[in-house]
This record gives C-alpha cells, sequence and structure tokens, in this order.
C-alpha cells in the first residue's frame, strides 16, 4: 500500500503523491536547476581555460595569475559540485533512496551556487584589472558578488516570505493573492 502524503509540503498545496512520488518531482526539479547551473559554469570554465594560452597571459602580474587560478580552481569545483547529484544518484539508483538523494543533491546545489558567486566575482575581477585597472577590478567584483549574492540568496527568501503570507491568508480563509501584489498590465 502506498504512502500517501495528504498534508501541505513546502507551504504549498497537497499534491496527494507518496514521498517517493514527491522525491521523483524533485530530483526532476533539482536537474533541470542544475542544467541550467551547468551550462553557465560551463562556459566560465572554457573562457577561463584559454585565457592561459592568450599572448598577454605572460605579461600578467602576481595578483592577476592568483586571482586566474584561484578563480579556475573554483569554477572547478563549482563544476564538480553540480554534476555531484548524478554521480550520487547513480551509486543509490533503485535502492530506493530519492529522498535521501534529493535532500544531498539539494546541499550540493546550494553549495555549488556559493562557490559559483566566487567564481563568477573572481572571474570579473581577473578581466576588469587587466581592463581597466585593480580598483576598477576589485569594485567590479564586489559589485558582481553583491549582486549574485542577491539575486540568488537574498531574493529567494523574500519569495519565500511573500509566499508564506499568501498561505498564511489561504489557511485563514480569506482570497489567496497569487500575484504577489502585482497586478497584470491591461483592463481590470
Amino acid at each position: 500500500m502506498a504512502e500517501n502524503n495528504s498534508s501541505s509540503t513546502a507551504g504549498g498545496p497537497s499534491r496527494n503523491e507518496t514521498r517517493f512520488e514527491r522525491a521523483d518531482r524533485n530530483f526532476s526539479e533539482i536537474l533541470q536547476e542544475l542544467r541550467v547551473t551547468q551550462a553557465g559554469v560551463q562556459i566560465l570554465f572554457a573562457f577561463l581555460l584559454t585565457l592561459a594560452f592568450t599572448e598577454r597571459f605572460p605579461s600578467l602580474d602576481t595578483m592577476q595569475r592568483a586571482t586566474y587560478v584561484t578563480t579556475l580552481l573554483l569554477a572547478v569545483l563549482a563544476a564538480a559540485l553540480f554534476t555531484a547529484p548524478a554521480a550520487v544518484h547513480r551509486s543509490l539508483f533503485g535502492q530506493r533512496a530519492k529522498p535521501l538523494i534529493v535532500r544531498v543533491s539539494s546541499r550540493l546545489a546550494g553549495v555549488g551556487l556559493g562557490v559559483l558567486v566566487f567564481a563568477v566575482s573572481g572571474a570579473v575581477l581577473l578581466v576588469v584589472d587587466v581592463a581597466v585597472g585593480r580598483t576598477g577590478g576589485i569594485i567590479a567584483a564586489a559589485a558582481t558578488m553583491v549582486v549574485c549574492a542577491g539575486l540568488w540568496g537574498l531574493l529567494p527568501l523574500l519569495v519565500r516570505g511573500a509566499a508564506d503570507k499568501v498561505q498564511d491568508r489561504d489557511d485563514d480563509g480569506k482570497e489567496s493573492d497569487t500575484s504577489g501584489g502585482v497586478r497584470p498590465a491591461g483592463p481590470r
């Protein structure tokens, strides 16, 4: 007999699915997220790999070379973190461990995003440092870090808070506002 989950999950309405069905759905969603981020990491990594073979690379100073190597290694680490869920899934395939795979994969993806913030910021630091100067590179890298932290860290927390408020209103029997307070353009 299948175990049904009839209660609300993660602030959303019940989907009337077993915990294994939910785990399958969640794992598919994580894999879709990882496809998007992995493409970005691969492009960054390819860009960084080609830099070492350019004519200008030998003229980089010690700080620029250290930034390059650190950023390259961070990109490798991000790529490893984003591909690890596939390896975890492969090693536990068929063992009814999907809920565990989902939890581990979610943590790996979260850490991967954290590492990616530093890799992208390092790449910006290097490029702007070479193109404009050290001060410009530091400012651009700091701005990149703030933007990524805001979009990848703060924004999801704000959206989660808004979703919780909508859920609380729904639980009180009031009309649900799924637009997040934003009305669509056009006639009302």
